[in-house]
């Protein structure tokens, strides 16, 4: 599932490719992917110009003109391409909106989704989400004050969303392998000095996965060689069996709290 680092790296990539630009086509193949009837859909923003392009933990917020959002979450399988007709995807595309002589594909959207609202509607909706990582409000004392007062799994509460937003399974490993801390550790037995390991780790994975495109392997257009970049610099999630960038122990997979995670044995405690 795409993270913040892949939603950032799709915002910074597409705001010079749609800034400014309106709709000339709209072709919905799957209406569940959208909120409203296609009609309704297609109407609302066909001619519409894009003002801009912002990120809310994993959703991408397409802004438009009169006070309309297209709200973007790609769950499980979600990616975009950008291009012509010609170079459309090999991949059924749910959800295309043209400008000019470019596409932009949405595909894989069989649990995402596009959503049209009114601006007021999206961020209100947005409101139950957690802080974001690099919020510059949100600091080390805010971090160990709200992880201080949780119960269960650290990985779960990595990656829940109302805690902390952004994070889902792979950069939740990444984040303790970084901090030497295992994902299954409880939270009531992390020390502050563990925690602001976690903070710290928290921060420059993130920033370094964003800086490196992310880890999905799909690129955002032709001759894209910023998307994906992060994948063969990942320390343990999908390393299973490989041995430790650090210490050289086997990387190892323990599946807990219905969630699969990597980590190693050898240094992560």
């Amino acid at each position: 599932m795409p993270e913040l680092p892949e939603m950032e790296t799709y915002r910074q990539l597409l705001i010079p490719r749609l800034a400014g630009k309106a709709v000339t086509g709209v072709q919905i193949e799957r209406e569940k992917s959208i909120n409203v009837p296609a009609a309704d859909f297609t109407a609302a923003v066909l001619g519409v110009r894009v003002q801009g392009i912002s990120r809310r933990a994993k959703h991408l917020l397409f802004h438009m003109e009169q006070n309309r959002v297209l709200l973007l979450h790609l769950m499980l399988g979600g990616a975009m391409v950008w291009g012509t007709p010609e170079e459309r995807p090999n991949r059924t595309v749910q959800v295309e909106l043209a400008f000019g002589g470019d596409r932009l594909y949405f595909i894989g959207l069989r649990l995402g989704y596009l959503h049209l609202h009114q601006e007021e509607e999206a961020v209100r909706l947005l409101r139950k989400l957690g802080p974001e990582p690099f919020d510059p409000a949100f600091t080390e004392r805010e971090f160990i004050g709200l992880f201080g007062q949780k119960r269960g799994y650290l990985k779960t509460a990595l990656v829940d969303q109302s805690v902390l937003s952004g994070i889902g399974n792979c950069y939740s490993d990444e984040i303790c392998f970084t901090a030497g801390i295992l994902p299954q550790r409880k939270l009531d037995s992390l020390s502050e000095e563990e925690l602001v390991r976690l903070f710290q780790a928290m921060r420059s994975t993130l920033s370094e996965a964003a800086s490196h495109g992310g880890y999905m392997d799909i690129p955002l257009f032709k001759g894209d060689t910023l998307t994906g970049g992060f994948d063969p610099l990942c320390r343990v999630y999908d390393r299973e069996g490989e041995p430790c960038v650090r210490c050289g122990t086997a990387i190892a997979r323990v599946d807990f709290a219905s969630k699969k995670s990597f980590s190693c044995p050898g240094c992560q405690h």
